[in-house]
């Protein structure tokens, strides 16, 4: 792919943009307007007149300039920018982007908190989404990722409950953007599975100094196809070129009172003076008859791939440089989905991304009303949409002919489908068989493994940061028996840990398996150095 694609996307966004400073004044329909600041009324002290239409169109404009929030993800911040590619891909993936060295595809990027509605804080503890939307010349290919690699549950069924749990609590609608209240920790625990999350969620990982300081990650186990239909399986990455750095929880604190929107601003400040954002973009392959060699499931969203075993593949970067012209337009009509692949990328059968094939699309036609939202600017593809989808809301296109349907016998003015060979995308071949059945396999149950080796990888600083974490959130809980159950869930991490939580919240010190040896009161650091070679293999 050439760099046409980068300047089409750019004069596709000009065709849409509107500059108004110094134009005359009209209603939405082209009208002149003479008069904005007195509506119509029947003598100078009179009734409106409902015949002013002029206000009437400004007032139901008004009354329905909002569309509802992200239910997650709702407080976020995007930006322009363009992907190159260092180097070939194809002996592993026909996606064409993935091609050519040094080719470039434009890209649009929106990093955001979790938990939190529009209007909360950004420096919040909490997951960061990291979302990318290609925009290829085979079609929109969209990245949707977190900032940390492991998620809280493996089955997508129970994302409504995750989420019910960690938003504030519905007799009072308190806390706000926090996780430190009783129904996310009663969840928790009723699910522990989230351990490996929740250690991450604990540590620095989940206060980043910066959206410029922090890593991405596509979370799912995806598939790459090559052009001989050999696949082999993915995990993506993105690395932050100025590093990962973090905020202490006091510095967290004291920025969200003092500048809610500092993540933003400090995105937006950056790119404005030409301090471009930089990720270098890396794969962990795994070949299919490797898939069942390791100690956990490479399908289970709350493992990673331990880069020791699995190193990380470096091949591209991109490039944030070019802020948004308007925020509502852009970063909040912008539509995300991880079913938006082109050929040479496709799933793996994890069941908590089999889950968000559907909602995403749910999700999208609620919150910008129907489902032409793929017309909008900010969604269209830089390649040409063809085919025999009509009508309904907000509906851009004008489609002519006779017939909107396939096939047919008539003047067969209609698109027809593609060949594999002519660039059809056609889904993978994966040989599947069993029995209808409500369950999780086995392979999915090893839920401490890789917590525990998160805490040994950890130094003591980093080790008394997570210490302090667990008791400023656990200790906000009310029911302490969901206190004494944290603490019982996490000597399974380690006893040390979970002493050190149960001296803090006031509940029994723990039973159970030996520290590593951990003191908040220790002064010289102490690291697991095998456990951390094989878990971060530094």
């Amino acid at each position: 792919m050439d760099n046409k694609h980068s300047d089409e996307k750019n004069r596709q966004l000009e065709t849409f943009r509107s500059y108004d400073a110094g134009k005359k004044m009209t209603t939405n329909q082209g009208l002149n307007v003479s008069e904005d600041e007195h509506s119509l009324k029947a003598g100078l002290r009179g009734p409106t007149l409902m015949e002013d239409f002029h206000f009437r169109e400004k007032m139901t404009h008004f009354d329905h300039e909002r569309i509802p929030e992200r239910v997650v993800h709702a407080r976020g911040y995007a930006a322009h920018g363009e992907f190159e590619l260092y180097e070939s891909m194809k002996d592993y993936t026909k996606a064409a982007f993935l091609q050519e060295p040094g080719s470039k595809t434009p890209v649009f990027t929106r990093i955001s908190t979790v938990a939190g509605s529009k209007g909360s804080a950004e420096t919040v503890r909490d997951v960061r989404g990291f979302a990318v939307k290609f925009y290829t010349e085979e079609g929109n290919y969209d990245l949707v990722g977190n900032n940390m690699p492991v998620f809280f549950i493996q089955d997508a069924i129970k994302f409504p409950d995750l989420i019910h749990a960690v938003k504030p609590e519905p007799h009072n609608e308190m806390p706000q953007a926090a996780s430190a209240h009783d129904t996310f920790w009663d969840f928790v625990v009723s699910n522990q599975e989230s351990a490996h999350m929740i250690m991450w969620h604990m540590s620095d990982r989940a206060i980043p100094r910066s959206f410029r300081m922090m890593e991405g990650f596509g979370v799912h186990t995806y598939r790459l196809v090559n052009a001989e239909g050999k696949a082999h399986f993915v995990k993506f990455h993105w690395k932050p070129k100025l590093g990962v750095h973090s905020l202490v929880w006091d510095e967290a604190q004291k920025i969200a009172g003092k500048d809610p929107d500092f993540h933003r601003r400090d995105l937006w400040e950056s790119i404005e003076k030409g301090d471009f954002v930089e990720f270098e973009f890396g794969v962990q392959l795994i070949e299919e008859k490797d898939e069942f060699m390791f100690d956990f499931d490479i399908l289970d969203p709350t493992k990673l791939w331990p880069e020791e075993k699995v190193p990380v593949k470096i091949i591209g970067k991109m490039t944030l440089n070019r802020n948004v012209d308007n925020v509502f337009a852009e970063t909040e009509q912008v539509a995300f989905h991880p079913g938006s692949v082109v050929p040479g990328i496709d799933f793996s059968n994890d069941p908590l991304l089999q889950g968000r094939l559907f909602s995403y699309t749910d999700t999208q036609l609620i919150r910008l009303g129907g489902p032409n939202f793929h017309e909008l600017p900010i969604n269209r593809p830089v390649c040409p949409i063809h085919n025999n989808q009509r009508d309904g809301y907000g509906r851009q296109a004008i489609n002519v002919g006779q017939v909107s349907y396939h096939k047919n016998s008539l003047v067969n003015n209609t698109p027809t489908t593609s060949t594999e060979e002519e660039g059809g995308f056609v889904h993978y071949q994966e040989k599947v068989e069993g029995r209808k059945i409500q369950a999780r396999s086995d392979s999915f149950s090893d839920h401490f493994s890789q917590a525990r080796f998160f805490w040994n990888s950890m130094t003591l600083p980093e080790k008394k940061h997570i210490v302090d974490a667990f008791s400023f959130e656990v200790g906000k809980v009310k029911d302490k028996n969901v206190k004494q159950q944290v603490v019982d869930m996490f000597v399974n991490v380690d006893k040390g840990l979970a002493t050190a939580i149960a001296e803090a919240v006031g509940v029994k010190h723990p039973e159970g398996k030996e520290s590593d040896g951990f003191s908040t009161k220790e002064k010289r650091p102490r690291r697991n150095k095998e456990s951390e070679r094989i878990y971060t293999g530094r």
